[in-house]
Formats: structure tokens, sequence, C-alpha cells
């Protein structure tokens, strides 16, 4: 009987080899929409200063060079981003005008200064891009200048309504806006720049004392 023959121990099968990891395939509808969501997000993580266009690119999954089809520099970038940031802030006011009476213009212009304060202390790099001209031309950006001049008509509209119904006092209606203007930026910087701990105003505080400041404004130009 012959012997049976040897079974040679069967070759180790090689792994399959691990493809080199390669960058998805953009399937978004509108690739300069995300390339803005991704700089917003990124000027809120580091500031204005974090922002590039780079890294908003590699966020959005796409190749560094795509975005400057939209975008030819940085300055576009956050042109685009301050011109969505100005978007979002004037919404604010719109839907906190519209909790406002209708009749009561002064109550009006309280719903608009505690909500452009409350945005721009929920949205500190947001509105420091917009308040600062360090970081792109205001005059080249139509629509910052178009709702900021808007906004500035709105808040003048609603104090000569509130004059002509005998709420305020005071007759000098340009500068009542302007000093109502100051108040509400000045305070905002504040927020920004870090002052408020030596006033011992704490985070949890800081939206209690802008609306307690606005009112403290607002009884001053009220009619009595």
């Amino acid at each position: 009987m012959r012997p049976s023959a040897k079974r040679l121990p069967a070759k180790p099968r090689r792994p399959a080899a691990r493809r080199a990891p390669t960058q998805k395939p953009y399937h978004h509808g509108d690739l300069r929409r995300v390339l803005i969501d991704a700089a917003l997000q990124l000027v809120g993580e580091g500031g204005p200063d974090g922002l590039s266009v780079r890294e908003a690119a590699r966020r959005a999954g796409v190749s560094p060079g795509a975005p400057f089809r939209h975008f030819p520099s940085r300055e576009a970038l956050m042109t685009a981003v301050a011109e969505e940031a100005q978007r979002r802030f004037r919404a604010e006011i719109e839907a906190a005008l519209t909790e406002a009476p209708a009749d009561d213009p002064l109550a009006r212009f309280r719903h608009l200064g505690l909500a452009y304060l409350r945005w721009a202390m929920r949205n500190p790099t947001h509105f420091e891009i917009l308040s600062s001209r360090r970081f792109f031309d205001h005059d080249k950006s139509v629509q910052v200048s178009r709702d900021n001049n808007e906004l500035i008509d709105l808040t003048g509209r609603t104090l000569a309504e509130a004059f002509a119904k005998g709420q305020l006092r005071v007759t000098d209606l340009k500068q009542v806006q302007i000093a109502g203007r100051a108040l509400v930026y000045g305070f905002a910087r504040m927020n920004i720049d870090g002052h408020f701990p030596r006033w011992g105003v704490n985070d949890a505080e800081a939206e209690r004392t802008a609306e307690a400041v606005l009112d403290l404004f607002i009884a001053g130009i009220a009619q009595r």
C-alpha cells in the first residue's frame, strides 16, 4: 500500500492591499454655500484670524484649489462670511420686531436694540468681523452696506414714530439714534474685549445686564 502523499501546508493568504484613502467626491449641490458654512464655523472656533481657504476646502471635502472658482482670495471668502453674518443678524432683528406691539414704536425700538445686543453677544466673532474694518472692505460689499443702511433707516423711522406719538421727551432724534447705536455697539465691544469680569459681570449675567442698560437708556429718552 502506497503511503499517502504529505499535504503541503497552505500558503498564508496575503491580506488585501489597502487602497490609499481618496478624497470623497463632492456631492453637494451648492459648493459656494458649503464653503461659506465651513468658513463661518472656522471663524466661530478660532476668530477671524483663524479663517483659511485651504481649511474651509478640507472641511467641505473638496480639493484645496476648488474654492478659488468661487473665492479668488481669502478676503473674498471673508467678505462672503461677513455678508452671511449680516443676513443672520438682520433676520434676528426682524424676528424680534414681529414680537413687539405694532402700535408702540418705543417698544419696537427696545426690541430692536435688545436683538442687536443678544445677537452680538451670542456671535462675538461674527460681530467682530462686521464691526471692524480689519477683515474685509466694507465699501466693496454692496450687501453689507445696504443691510446696514436699511437697519439705520429702520431705527430712525422707529424713533420718529415714537416722537410723533409723544413717547419721547427729546427733540434731536439724530443724537438719540447715535447715542443708542453707541450704547449697543459699545456694550458688544466690551463683551468681545473681555471687560465685563473687571466690572463684576460674569457670562451668565451679561445678557441681563445688557437688557438693564438698554432700559436705563430708554428711560432717559422717554416722555415722563
